[in-house]
């Protein structure tokens, strides 16, 4: 009984083809970006858009905000008007938008929603969106 050879030559040859395939499934290391924290520069930073929300009751009420600003009876909205122009105006000179949604409670009237699209005309506020108030409590 001497040494066998032939199966050392096959476990050798296993372990070699182990290692071959082994060697196929590994995965490379990538450059991966990063950006380390510091002090940013001011000029790069974007303030989010100015959103405003305008409530139109049942009652006549207007609200910019949930705030109501003129009587139920005020036809031209004036103190919303004025209110509406400084927002704009602020937002133009930190050069953002003014985003507006409108929403009105499902019996107000179409003509207060009027009102409130004329004041925003008189401020020049155009992105403008619409929405039905829900007085759904749960």
């Amino acid at each position: 009984m001497g040494f066998q050879i032939a199966p050392m030559i096959d476990v050798v040859f296993v372990i070699m083809l182990f290692f071959m395939v082994m060697a196929g499934a590994m995965k490379t290391e990538r450059y991966l970006p990063a950006q380390l924290p510091g002090i940013p520069e001011l000029n790069h930073i974007k303030l989010p858009d100015v959103e405003i929300l305008l409530g139109v009751h049942e009652d006549g009420t207007v609200t910019l905000n949930q705030e109501s600003l003129d009587v139920p009876t005020a036809k031209g909205l004036p103190a919303l008007t004025a209110a509406l122009h400084r927002l704009k105006t602020a937002a133009d000179s930190q050069k953002d938008k003014v985003l507006v949604t409108i929403e009105a409670e499902q019996e107000a009237r179409f003509e207060r929603v009027v009102d409130a699209l004329n004041a925003l005309a008189k401020a020049q506020i155009s992105n403008i969106t619409f929405g039905v108030a829900t007085t759904e409590k749960f």
